[in-house]
């Protein structure tokens, strides 16, 4: 369940942070960032 929870606040991030100017590109390393952050988080 954590996982889930964490993977849907790091799209959600993404979308808001990259989504924009950035592109697809930028999108999926915001969220592969936000991802790994979010692990240190729920730990």
């Amino acid at each position: 369940m954590q996982k889930i929870f964490r993977a849907l606040l790091a799209g959600w991030g993404a979308k808001k942070i990259g989504g924009g100017k950035c592109g697809c590109i930028g999108a999926i390393i915001v969220f592969l960032i936000l991802y790994w952050l979010l692990g240190y988080v729920f730990n």
